[in-house]
């Protein structure tokens, strides 16, 4: 059966969270500083979305091409 420590460690790694941001967050746990361990999933989450925009405009980009190249494609 899982602890509540084992699910919180899975979570976060399913967020992406890399083992120092853990080991991190573990740390904050034990000195009970919440605002910390806030502060540092607030910037995982910023770094997820600004991934998250990253891929989204390669998607664009690749949407573009695909676009006229089906337009070329028609035109034949």
């Amino acid at each position: 059966m899982q602890t509540e420590a084992d699910k919180l460690t899975q979570n976060l790694k399913d967020a992406n969270c890399p083992p120092e941001l853990i080991e991190k967050f573990f740390n904050l746990e034990k000195q009970n500083d919440k605002n910390g361990q806030l502060k540092l999933l607030f910037l995982q989450r910023k770094s997820l979305l600004e991934a998250l925009h990253k891929n989204q405009k390669q998607i664009d980009c690749l949407d573009y091409l695909i676009f006229n190249l089906e337009q070329t494609v028609k035109g034949e």
